[in-house]
């Protein structure tokens, strides 16, 4: 069995390792965060501080978008889109690694303390019982910090996170 994490999209194209997994994986990611890579290919705001970074994982960002465009994988997330909560089909990121689109309804639960794909994570979360994968160090502290019932884990700590759910799936 595939371990689950929820993420964004965007961190597919700029933490590479997380499509070459040792073991399967299976990212659920927000549909509004496939949107967000759009405005991110697009924006002149750097992603990264360095400037070889930046146009890197811009490309990147324009290959994911343009595999999510191929007409199979744009049939899969789709599917999901009429039905909120629904899930598309995996979409296969290679030998070890998918994702899963779902069709996330953000209801502000979370205020002003969380951005709207923040809270559609959060949810997702909390929804499905596995946990966030993130880069964002400052959503983490506001995960603890307001006491959010989700298991949240630094993207620097992926190999560690894919051993600790391998291990609570196994006990």
């Amino acid at each position: 069995m595939s371990r689950q994490f929820v993420t964004e999209s965007v961190m597919m194209a700029i933490y590479g390792q997380l499509l070459v997994p040792k073991t399967p994986v299976e990212y659920i990611v927000p549909y509004t965060t496939i949107l967000e890579l759009y405005e991110l290919r697009e924006s002149s705001e750097p992603l990264m501080n360095i400037p070889d970074d930046d146009q890197h994982v811009k490309a990147k960002i324009g290959e994911l978008i343009a595999y999510f465009e191929q007409p199979l994988n744009q049939k899969k997330i789709r599917r999901c889109l009429n039905v909120p909560w629904a899930k598309s089909p995996a979409i296969l990121l290679g030998e070890q690694a998918q994702i899963t689109v779902i069709n996330s309804v953000d209801n502000a639960s979370y205020g002003e303390t969380f951005d709207p794909i923040e809270t559609e994570l959060l949810l997702t979360s909390q929804r499905l019982k596995i946990p966030i994968l993130t880069d964002q160090f400052e959503m983490i502290h506001r995960i603890i910090d307001g006491g959010v019932p989700v298991t949240v884990y630094d993207i620097d700590d992926f190999e560690f996170a894919m051993e600790e759910e391998s291990f609570r799936r196994s006990h």
